[in-house]
């Protein structure tokens, strides 16, 4: 187990078992959910129509699923992977219970693999096996996430500009 801060960690500085209980946590609303929902053209009445979802068996409005799975993934970059190189994949991603509106997402992740990229030498292949609760621990989402990460020295630097001062 790497004993590194986790921010600016790079391939090398994580070790299979390493877990990580992600700082950032957030709580959904009505207008997350509606907004997500109409931008990618999801019609389901499930997350437009509080009606529709009590009749379907809710107590309250369920969070659309995919907002979910991006929020996960969204709390996990600044500890774990804002050394990426690219998103290789989502597997078995699954929805154990219902995040509803108003609930806290929280979220961990445990590096389940690593491995040398066979195509770039400046970077290797490692998967997450990430887990969303809510405030009261209901396990909401859980999947596997690989990524190809940066191995240190090797990620882009790009020049910084410097704001135009006038004298």
């Amino acid at each position: 187990m790497s004993e590194k801060e986790w921010r600016d960690r790079f391939y090398e500085d994580f070790s299979v078992g390493d877990v990580c209980k992600h700082r950032n946590a957030r709580t959904v609303t009505t207008y997350d959910n509606m907004m997500f929902t109409l931008l990618t053209q999801n019609p389901a009445p499930l997350h437009l129509n509080h009606e529709y979802a009590k009749a379907s068996g809710h107590e309250r409005m369920p969070f659309n699923s995919t907002f979910t799975l991006a929020l996960v993934t969204g709390q996990s970059v600044a500890d774990l992977t804002p050394n990426v190189m690219t998103n290789l994949g989502w597997s078995e991603v699954r929805l154990p219970a219902p995040a509803y509106e108003g609930d806290t997402i929280y979220s961990e992740s445990q590096v389940i693999s690593l491995r040398e990229s066979s195509k770039h030498s400046q970077a290797g292949i490692m998967a997450l096996k990430t887990t969303g609760y809510t405030q009261e621990g209901v396990v909401v989402i859980e999947f596997i996430r690989t990524v190809m990460i940066y191995k240190a020295g090797c990620v882009p630097v790009l020049p910084r500009p410097e704001p135009i001062r006038k004298s």
